[in-house]
């Protein structure tokens, strides 16, 4: 059996993700009934305070359960609430740059979303190439707003599709990536099955002359001007764009054309046309997130240790129940509160334990003696009032005190963890705010 996923597919896949930041999960809190339904919560988190083997070339993840359920919960320390206003499906970026050969928008190029047949000038406005004059070189930057076509003398024709927001550029534009909305002023204005532009084969032998041919197809309205010089078809340019065609062609003996081999083959738009849903059309098969993490947020988060993995999970409890968590800024570690005597010292990426349980040291706190620690593994329940925590690393120990337990925010292993990634390791200061992008392709 032959069958294929389509690029729409991948594109449908990025916007229900896109959606998830906003929609309802359908589920009351703490319950299977939706009655009433919550809005689905999606957590960026760091961790990862070890050292990789190469922290110059971390890891690639691995897709196994124990890596997506279990490790993430192991050394993550902070997280924060991901909405809909951090999110946007983008593209890949083409700057417009003069003497570039550009695409152009072809119904029937099978590749056309892995070319650069659209650009992004320097005022951050967004068009798609309807036409490339025959392959030639771009060389007037493509200008204007208006939700007509325009072209410049190097003969391409450009169609407007949207402007890149300060607000999107400051928050989602990257070197690689241009974050892509629909303009609605655009969008009111597509033509549903216009064509606009034509692709030709000069042939020979043709009568010299400009012609006005109607379109031969399924929709109406559409008329090609071709032009013949020397016997040879010139160009097939846009008279009128018609509307309704998904199949056109044209007829070159309908006004008494005679000659051999030459083609005009029409262009015709997407769905909806040009410019009616631009994430669809230029191919936003990916997704952005951007959280900025500023100094302590509030407290909840450590400056004293870096991070290596980042990552997202969706819908997590609160600890100890069965509640989805809606706090907007979330410590992950465990504090504990040590008392005298007090032995020796802790140190961050120190490994301490109770008895066989082990953890690592993200913080600590000498002032208030308090201990910052990522999920101790094997029997949490060891790490309790009264216990003594041992530095396996370096000489010290302190006595947990009377109720000097304080849980995380979230319920470890709870919720789904939708994304993970290694990076190189991101160092953090108080007067410091990390811009950290994610980008997922579908």
């Amino acid at each position: 059996m032959a069958a294929i996923a389509t690029s729409k597919f991948r594109v449908h896949n990025a916007e229900q993700f896109l959606e998830a930041f906003s929609e309802d999960s359908g589920f009351a809190e703490g319950t299977t009934n939706p009655n009433p339904p919550i809005n689905t919560k999606m957590y960026f988190y760091i961790g990862g305070i070890s050292p990789f083997v190469d922290d110059a070339n971390p890891p690639t993840p691995t897709n196994d359960t124990s890596s997506i359920e279990f490790s993430p919960w192991e050394d993550m320390y902070a997280a924060k609430r991901v909405t809909e206003s951090d999110v946007v499906q983008v593209v890949d970026r083409y700057n417009w740059t003069t003497g570039t050969v550009y695409n152009q928008y072809d119904n029937s190029d099978t590749d056309i979303l892995d070319d650069n047949f659209y650009v992004m000038t320097d005022e951050y406005n967004v068009y798609k190439c309807l036409s490339n004059n025959n392959g030639s070189p771009s060389t007037v930057k493509p200008s204007g707003t208006t939700t007509t076509e325009s072209s410049g003398g190097d003969l391409y024709i450009w169609k407007y599709m949207y402007t890149v927001t300060t607000a999107d550029a400051l928050k989602f534009l990257t070197n690689e990536f241009i974050p892509v909305r629909t303009d609605s002023t655009v969008a009111a204005a597509a033509i549903d099955g216009g064509v606009h532009a034509y692709k030709f084969t000069a042939g020979s032998s043709y009568d010299d002359g400009s012609y006005d041919i109607p379109l031969t197809g399924n929709g109406s309205g559409g008329i090609v001007t071709v032009v013949v010089n020397s016997g040879s078809i010139t160009s097939a340019l846009l008279n009128a764009a018609g509307t309704g065609y998904t199949s056109a062609s044209v007829d070159l003996a309908a006004l008494g054309l005679s000659g051999t081999l030459g083609e005009v083959t029409p262009i015709i738009s997407p769905k909806g046309g040009h410019g009616a849903d631009a994430p669809e059309e230029l191919g936003g098969k990916f997704v952005m997130l951007n959280v900025r993490l500023d100094g302590t947020e509030n407290g909840t988060i450590s400056v004293d240790n870096d991070f290596r993995k980042v990552g997202l999970v969706r819908d997590p409890y609160n600890y100890g129940t069965t509640t989805v968590a809606d706090t907007t800024n979330i410590r992950q570690t465990y504090r504990f509160t040590l008392t005298n005597p007090l032995t020796g010292t802790f140190n961050v990426d120190d490994t301490v334990t109770v008895g066989s349980s082990q953890a690592k040291v993200v913080e600590w706190d000498s002032i208030n003696s308090y201990l910052y620690t990522t999920l101790p593994t094997l029997d949490i329940s060891l790490w309790t009032d009264g216990a003594v925590i041992n530095n396996a690393t370096v000489s010290g120990a302190g006595t947990i005190d009377t109720a000097g337990v304080d849980t995380p925010d979230l319920d470890p292993y709870s919720g789904d963890v939708l994304y993970v990634e290694n990076r190189s390791p991101i160092s953090r200061a108080t007067d410091q705010i990390e811009d950290v992008k994610l980008v997922i392709e579908f």
